[in-house]
């Protein structure tokens, strides 16, 4: 039987993140598996040997007690993704499958561990972050002491941007530790994982879009980081 990776249902540029596993990163044992709330696909969660949280829709501020209305805020929510989404982390973590979050999916972590993200990064990080026709491009910065790191071998590199939210340091969710940030000056994080690695599954939260990268290929922040994952999703067993 195939190993399986669920990648969440988003709304916008779903294809991008399905194109980025490529037939030799699957090879003959793994296969990519949607799960949606739309399909309320529920029992597929536990068949599946790693999980993309993907980027999309700023998530429902009632969720972490934010404002009900800011700037850049979408025209509806999606709570029923939320709750998916939700049921997919907490399987992850109860099980220590392999997880990338991805832009919200990155924020929605921190949300889950008991964070909080800006409504708004205000207009002049905006300048640099904001989603636009194309991506925007900026330098970050790896803490060198990371597993983020440790995978890229990289002290620093260029990322594509496209988010007007962010994780909030000041609340930073429970048992995460920041991984990069960005090197604009304006102390936006750009990735997490957890602290303690020895007793929880691989994770790593990126606030860029690596399935999209337009080196891809050659950016260890895109490339390193999917290889990873796919030794990690290879490597794990069902309890």
């Amino acid at each position: 039987m195939k190993k399986k990776i669920g990648i969440s249902y988003t709304e916008v540029n779903s294809p991008n993140y399905w194109n980025w596993f490529t037939s030799d990163d699957l090879g003959a044992d793994l296969e990519l598996l949607e799960l949606s709330f739309q399909k309320n696909n529920v029992e597929d969660i536990a068949a599946c040997d790693g999980f993309v949280l993907t980027g999309g829709i700023d998530v429902e501020p009632s969720i972490f007690g934010g404002a009900q209305d800011y700037p850049h805020r979408p025209e509806s929510f999606l709570p029923e993704r939320d709750a998916f989404e939700k049921l997919i982390y907490e399987h992850a973590k109860r099980e220590k499958v392999p997880v990338l979050g991805i832009c919200r999916g990155m924020q929605y972590i921190n949300i889950l561990e008991g964070g909080k993200v800006y409504d708004d990064i205000g207009e002049n990080a905006n300048v640099v972050h904001k989603k636009a026709a194309e991506d925007k491009v900026h330098s970050v910065s790896l803490n060198k002491g990371s597993l983020l790191y440790e995978i890229t071998a990289q002290e620093e590199g260029l990322v594509n941007s496209a988010h007007h939210q962010a994780v909030d340091p000041e609340h930073l969710g429970d048992g995460l530790m920041i991984s990069a940030y960005s090197e604009a000056g304006d102390g936006i994080i750009e990735a997490l994982e957890y602290k303690d690695k020895s007793n929880s599954g691989f994770m790593i939260g990126v606030q860029w879009h690596p399935e999209r990268m337009k080196e891809k290929e050659s950016n260890p922040l895109s490339q390193k980081i999917k290889e990873q994952f796919i030794i990690e999703v290879r490597n794990y067993e069902h309890h």
